[in-house]
C-alpha cells in the first residue's frame, strides 16, 4: 500500500514544475493553497454525502478523490505521505482519547 502512495507522491512532486495548462495537479499548485483547500473541502463533503446515502461504490470513488487531494495538499506544504504514515505509526497502540487529550494540553501550553 505504501508503494502506491509513494509513487503518487513522486508524481505530485514532479507536477510542481509542470505546465498548468497540461496538468490538473500543476494547475492546483499554480492556483495556490486556497484552491487546494477548497478541493479538499469539496471532496470531504462529497465523501460524507456518499457515506450518508450508503452508496459504497460512490463512497470509494469520493474517498479516493479526498485522499488524492489531501496528498496534493501535503505535497504543496512540503510533506510526504511517509510523514503522515510516521505520525499514524506513532499513534498506533495508543488510546485515541489519551492522544487527543495530550494534543489539547500541548496546544494549551503553547498559547500561554
Amino acid at each position: 500500500m505504501n508503494d502506491i502512495l509513494y509513487r503518487l507522491a513522486d508524481i505530485l512532486e514532479q507536477r510542481k514544475t509542470a505546465d498548468p495548462q497540461n496538468s490538473y495537479v500543476a494547475s492546483l499548485y499554480a492556483a495556490g493553497l486556497d484552491k487546494i483547500l477548497k478541493k479538499v473541502g469539496e471532496e470531504a463533503t462529497e465523501t460524507v454525502i456518499a457515506a450518508k446515502n450508503a452508496q459504497s461504490e460512490q463512497l470509494l470513488y469520493e474517498m479516493a478523490d479526498l485522499w488524492f487531494h489531501s496528498l496534493v495538499l501535503l505535497a504543496h506544504q512540503g510533506l510526504h505521505p511517509r510523514d503522515l504514515l510516521q505520525e499514524l505509526d506513532r499513534r498506533f497502540g495508543e488510546s485515541g482519547l489519551v492522544e487527543k487529550a495530550q494534543r489539547q494540553l500541548t496546544k494549551g501550553s503553547t498559547h500561554e
